[in-house]
């Protein structure tokens, strides 16, 4: 028994011998393959390093040019602000004789004869209401049709000194405008106390547009009053 366990023993180390498996080989040459890789990297840093281009800094200096001093525009005088409007003085009423007996003298034809009397008129003499503001009577008021245009004038023709210096002001105007809505005549009713303003007032009014003003459902050319306001606003 002892002779045929001795046998199978050496048996199994001889099979064990023959029958060598990958993970055994991969064990086996695992020194040599770790070593040839370590002597390839160091030989092809040594190239990198010994082949490798040399870099140098490029110059990113530069020059300055010389400040040129600029002359400053000389400055502007601001005008003054209009004068404070004076309050009205309260109605006072007074105790007055008036004589009721007060009559108007007859006109009677001896004191103005007949051949002293001028003559009538030979040719009518026609009125040109566009020359100045007179009363037209009329049931609908002629209304701007260009709001934004206008108010685009506005801020367009504005004095720049005026406006920097926050001075402000309203323009009273007198507009004639024609039975078609065209605005024919413009005139400065009441001043703002600038002529600049006023200037400015008369450029802005030329923008302006209207709709026919209407007397009995019929177009009527009227004069009306229009405010033109600069403010900073």
């Amino acid at each position: 028994m002892a002779e045929d366990q001795g046998t199978t023993g050496d048996a199994g180390t001889a099979r064990d011998d023959i029958f060598e498996t990958a993970n055994d080989r991969f064990k086996g040459s695992f020194g040599s393959l770790f070593w040839g890789s370590m002597i390839l990297a160091t030989g092809i840093h040594f190239g990198i390093m010994a082949y490798w281009p040399e870099l140098e800094a490029e110059d990113v200096s530069f020059t300055m040019d010389e400040i040129e001093a600029v002359e400053l525009p000389p400055e502007i005088e601001i005008p003054p602000p209009p004068e404070a409007i004076a309050r009205p003085a309260n109605p006072v009423v007074t105790s007055a004789a008036i004589d009721t007996n007060v009559t108007i003298a007859p006109t009677t034809f001896e004191q103005n004869p007949i051949e002293e009397l001028p003559p009538p008129p030979t040719e009518a003499v026609e009125i040109d209401v566009s020359a100045q503001p007179t009363f037209t009577p009329y049931e609908v008021a002629p209304e701007i049709t260009n709001r934004s245009a206008v108010q685009s004038a506005l801020v367009r023709e504005y004095p720049a000194v005026l406006r920097d210096a926050g001075v402000g002001g309203t323009v009273l105007m007198h507009f004639f405008i024609d039975n078609t809505g065209s605005l024919e005549n413009v005139l400065v009713a009441q001043t703002s106390g600038f002529e600049q303003l006023d200037q400015a007032a008369m450029r802005v009014a030329e923008v302006f547009e209207f709709s026919p003003a209407l007397n009995r459902d019929e177009r009527v050319a009227v004069w009306i009053q229009v405010p033109i306001t600069f403010t900073t606003n």
